[in-house]
């Protein structure tokens, strides 16, 4: 213990010195923060300096192994990272599919020639990550995925089309299934494949949605050769590898969306700003209930999910319980959004013109954007049918 309270003094003295006071009580938004890669742009330069001074010391990825470019730290030194970060109001120096997916899938399946190319370039956020799992005809039923990858010498030649690639405009590398054996039962016959976004062949379309951001693209593959070397794992058995990750793209779905820390306001913020109170009590009976089990339901989902953080980092991989977790997330962000539209009432209705603060038309958007949480990553029903047979058991 006394280690640990050492490790906390020299982590709060370091952060004081090292984290340019510009970038201090800086709270992001959903898809906000600094995803790095050769397309970033910095608005405010001091980000890129905590980003690099936290790269340097392995703190954007603190318990990855120090090999491999991460931090080295233990499980107890980490939680102690965040709480000093959240104690003096630090933004995260790195965020992105990277850290949360394909770094963590790479330290369990890579070839120690993937783990040394790749994993300390995410560290320094070098390179921005995107997936390539969906098309549009395998949504739900991943494994009918039709994108074919032809192996001709030392490289495979891919052709078809991915779609809700997020980012896939902004990013530099994508990790995606293919088929690689058409004969094969459909489950058996695809590959994990690592692919460099520059390589010829590659087109990304944005898809604009109903809240007017455009976070999702269509990618299509055009005899795009891709060395054989970037298979992750074994040729025909990518599934393996597949349901690993999307363990780990659900948990952190769920993290993102289940819980309203780091959000620019919060709900009691909201209240204070739109409905009448009696004393220090808010007068709407009804409302203050929602309000009250919003918030209880809130931190019992954060403390559960920290704790099957915590298993993660002893070394218990996310399994079939991340499906548990994405499903009660998204529905809770939703629910927060169609809160927080009940307490700024004809407020929360604008979308453009005088009348409205620029927040106020942002909620909108988030409230719109909240209704596909509950499809991305896996649709709430097919999220039920795996708990259903692999945590709860039940026959087909």
């Amino acid at each position: 213990m006394a280690d640990l309270e050492k490790f906390r003094a020299e982590t709060r003295r370091w952060l004081s010195d090292n984290a340019p006071p510009s970038i201090k009580g800086t709270t992001l938004g959903l898809g906000e923060g600094n995803w790095g890669g050769r397309k970033a742009t910095y608005p405010n330069p001091d980000m890129k300096a905590w980003l690099n001074v936290m790269a340097a010391r392995g703190w954007t990825a603190p318990e990855w192994p120090a090999q491999y470019g991460g931090g080295g730290l233990s499980k107890a030194e980490a939680k102690v990272l965040r709480d000093e970060m959240a104690a003096l109001k630090l933004p995260a120096p790195l965020v992105g599919f990277g850290l949360t997916m394909i770094g963590p899938t790479l330290l369990e399946y890579g070839t120690e020639d993937q783990k040394q190319e790749h994993l300390s370039k995410i560290i320094r956020g070098d390179i921005r990550w995107c997936q390539g799992y969906s098309e549009p005809g395998s949504g739900s039923d991943l494994a009918s995925l039709q994108t074919r990858a032809v192996l001709q010498g030392d490289y495979y030649v891919i052709n078809g089309q991915k779609i809700w690639t997020s980012y896939a405009n902004y990013s530099d590398w994508m990790f995606m299934l293919v088929r690689t054996d058409p004969q094969a039962p459909k489950h058996e016959g695809i590959t994990f494949i690592l692919m460099d976004m520059a390589s010829p062949g590659v087109e990304t379309r944005p898809i604009k949605l109903i809240s007017g951001s455009s976070p999702f693209c269509e990618t299509f593959l055009t005899d795009v050769q891709v060395p054989a070397k970037n298979v992750v794992f074994k040729v025909n058995h990518g599934w393996t590898v597949a349901k690993a990750l999307l363990n780990h793209e659900r948990t952190m779905i769920a993290s993102a969306f289940g819980s309203g820390t780091g959000r620019r306001q919060t709900i009691g913020d909201y209240a204070r700003k739109y409905v009448d109170f009696e004393g220090e009590r808010i007068a709407d009976t009804t409302l203050r209930t929602r309000m009250t089990q919003y918030e209880m339901d809130a931190l019992a989902f954060k403390l559960t999910s920290d704790r099957a953080r915590d298993a993660a980092k002893a070394g218990l991989p996310p399994g079939s319980e991340s499906s548990m977790f994405k499903i009660y997330g998204t529905e809770l962000n939703q629910r927060r959004q169609e809160l927080l539209g009940s307490i700024a009432g004809p407020q929360a209705l604008g979308w453009e013109g005088s009348g409205f603060e620029e927040q106020e038309l942002s909620q909108t958007r988030d409230w719109l954007r909240s209704r596909g949480n509950t499809i991305e990553g896996g649709t709430s029903e097919v999220q039920l049918n795996i708990i259903a047979k692999r945590v709860l058991g039940l026959p087909d």
